[in-house]
């Protein structure tokens, strides 16, 4: 049995759609193979800040009952109160606020675990979804208001009292938190389970483990001495025992002799110089016990070549690594046995990156999964468990997306419309199946093609994944003149400036195999592409200039992909926009012309520019001077464009840090060369999605 997802409604950020969190179950995982690490068998939680991922973690608590069952007017969504008050204002009570949780639990007929008895009020055929040797089970807990016209009679009378909008929602806040709420525990078919006697912790249990709990020099110390106190208590022999106990009192008797006994004596000589010591006395007596000895005396140290180094002077990343094996230990050591098969048991692991750097952090998620095995066999425990990781680390989504070489398991959180939006990953969403047209698909299999795209993606993604799951926004741009100046053109701008945006440099076909997962983290996109006209060869000898378009095909696939397939560029106007991506070309004529490439729009934009010039004139002089003539004309490079493009396509990398030195080291900002207007208007589309998603709070 194992938990296959929960669905989160009106809970802080979470409103009622895109709600679902799926998780990877026991059935998922002992079908991998048994040396297989853990970037395939664990559910990966990842986000930006304050997107909902600790609100994940919260929703599993609450639903067990750990910290408490009573919530309070700030965890209810506050776009969805505020939606409620607007119908009560039209004296429409049929809603009342409510918080809602529902869980799918899968249940594998095959194996030999007796937890099936914990869901059996929820058990029944017309409720159960099934596969060939599994069903799934759904168990809906929701906190409600108990009495309803005593929760309308109070709104009624508090919307009575003459208040403005910000005023009355506050003191409708406070009405909630005064409101008495139950929670109830429902079927799939909405049926109450009023007499029922099932709670959930009989069923599920969650142990969280926080990182970045390193607050003094001996929090290593406490972790393990709880562990070894609970393990002596537990597990120790009586001969053992009893063998310490007698060392512990030799040494009190040693203290003492050596130490009270004279030390007492002289104390009460003096005190009976002043009142009679039948009145008087004082006596000095150790109290030494092993509880002091493990918490006071014993000092945990680290083994650095021959020298032991005090916890407090080693790193905080290594320190932040043993508090959690800590922890995981103490959570295995103490968890009852009788109690290993009849639960499922979510070992929740809150951002483990805290002070590691790097490549520790690739490898903890790699190996966390072998960590927790030998911990669990060294202790002789079965532990039913399902290990959930949340993080915003971009190297350890790096790590588990190529150790499993795949993207299942991987629930992305973003703010989409001012609510978390969840989206579950997996090999299969994020990529588009490619099918040949008039192919009929094979029982869902993806083509050739398609399965080609995702290992590209999965081995291209390596290098820029922290950049696509954790940016504000991606450019995609095809070549190193875009990706050099743009990066510049960025930092100056005021508004895009503040935002995180990654540009990767990729070929426009290549870049396609991005789309579909582009579209589903929501980011907004902008596609930088050129209008890549098809010009025969004696255009291209000649380098003929291109002021029409009728006739005139790309050989873009971008393009065509989003030009309803075409690839005529005949009365082809504006960019094309989908959703969360925009895709800019040079659609436009400039200076007379067609351009056909980012250079060749450049150089038609800034023709008479003195730092283009200069540039041109530096990294292809033999062109420049045939072009301009003596004594120089700027305006010859407008007739030109195409051909001084052509000159400099095997000196791009050249052209740009040229042209990005001279802009850098130029004061007079008059004389900064200007971006092409395609990019501007593509630009101004991002400021204004930026906006948007910094409004719904997404930034």
């Amino acid at each position: 049995m194992h938990l296959k997802s929960l669905k989160i409604t009106n809970f802080r950020k979470f409103g009622q759609e895109h709600n679902v969190v799926e998780f990877v179950g026991a059935k998922d995982i002992s079908s991998k193979s048994p040396s297989i690490n853990i970037a395939p068998s664990t559910t990966l939680i990842v986000g930006k800040n304050n997107s909902g991922k600790t609100t994940i973690t919260e929703a599993l608590k609450k639903f067990l009952g750990k910290g408490g069952t009573s919530f309070h007017a700030n965890d209810f969504n506050f776009i969805y109160l505020s939606g409620l008050l607007d119908e009560y204002k039209s004296d429409k009570f049929e809603k009342l606020p409510t918080i809602e949780f529902e869980i799918a639990v899968g249940i594998d007929f095959d194996s030999d675990c007796d937890l099936v008895t914990n869901i059996a009020p929820f058990m029944n055929i017309e409720n159960a979804h099934t596969s060939e040797k599994e069903r799934d089970f759904r168990v809906v807990l929701k906190y409600e208001v108990k009495e309803k016209t005593k929760f309308e009679e109070a709104v009624k009378l508090a919307m009575g009292k003459k208040k403005n909008d910000s005023v009355f929602f506050r003191k409708f806040l406070e009405l909630i938190n005064n409101t008495d709420f139950s929670m109830n525990y429902y079927d799939s078919e909405g049926v109450l389970l009023a007499d029922s006697k099932f709670k959930i912790n009989d069923l599920i249990d969650i142990a969280v483990i926080n990182a970045n709990k390193i607050i003094d020099d001996k929090s290593l110390s406490e972790t393990f001495n709880r562990i070894i106190k609970f393990r002596y208590k537990l597990e120790s022999k009586p001969e053992v025992k009893d063998a310490v106990e007698v060392e512990i009192d030799k040494i009190n008797s040693t203290i003492t002799e050596k130490v009270s006994a004279p030390h007492a004596a002289s104390i009460n000589a003096a005190l009976s110089r002043i009142e009679s010591s039948d009145h008087l006395e004082v006596n000095l007596r150790p109290d030494l016990t092993f509880e002091q000895i493990i918490s006071s005396v014993i000092k945990y140290e680290y083994k650095e070549g021959k020298f032991h180094i005090p916890e407090g002077q080693f790193g905080l990343g290594y320190s932040n690594l043993m508090t959690i094996i800590g922890e995981l230990i103490e959570y295995i050591e103490k968890y009852p046995k009788q109690e290993c098969h009849s639960k499922i048991n979510l070992i929740c692991i809150e951002e483990p990156e805290a002070f590691m750097h790097s490549q520790m952090q690739e490898l903890f998620i790699k190996h966390i999964n072998d960590a927790v095995s030998f911990l669990l066999n060294d202790s002789k425990k079965e532990i039913n468990s399902q290990l959930i990781i949340t993080t915003h680390s971009p190297h350890i989504l790096n790590s588990k997306i190529h150790s499993g070489n795949s993207f299942d398991n991987i629930s992305y959180i973003t703010i989409a419309d001012s609510f978390s939006n969840v989206v579950n990953l997996n090999d299969r969403n994020v990529m588009e199946d490619k099918t040949a047209a008039g192919v009929q698909k094979d029982s869902g299999a993806p083509s050739k093609q398609t399965v080609d795209d995702l290992k590209f993606l999965k081995k291209h993604i390596k290098y820029k994944v922290s950049e696509l799951f954790f940016s504000d926004a991606v450019i995609f741009v095809e070549g190193v003149t875009e990706e050099t100046l743009l990066s510049y053109y960025i930092d100056q701008d005021e508004s895009l400036s503040r935002y995180y945006i990654s540009i990767f440099n990729i070929n426009g076909a290549h870049g396609l195999v991005y789309h579909p997962l582009i579209k589903l983290l929501k980011v907004p996109n902008l596609i930088i592409t050129d209008l890549d006209i098809k010009r025969t060869d004696t255009e291209k000898d000649d380098c003929l200039q291109v002021s029409d378009l009728a006739g005139r095909v790309t050989t873009n696939k971008t393009i065509a992909k989003y030009n309803s397939g075409k690839e005529k560029l005949d009365g082809i106007s504006g960019s094309f926009e989908d959703g969360n991506i925009n895709v800019v070309f040079q659609w436009e004529k400039t200076e007379g012309y067609y351009a056909t490439s980012f250079e060749e729009s450049f150089i038609l934009t800034n023709y008479d520019n003195n730092i283009l010039n200069k540039v041109l004139a530096s990294i292809k002089p033999d062109t420049y001077s045939e072009i301009v003539g003596t004594p120089v004309a700027k305006n010859k490079l407008k007739d030109a464009s195409y051909k001084f493009q052509s000159k400099l396509s095997k000196s791009k990398s050249d052209f740009s840090n040229e042209l990005l030195y001279e802009i850098v080291i130029c004061d007079d900002v008059g004389a900064i060369p200007k971006t092409p207007k395609y990019i501007v208007d593509g630009l101004t589309w991002l400021k204004g999605s930026l906006k948007k998603q910094a409004e719904e709070g997404g930034k």
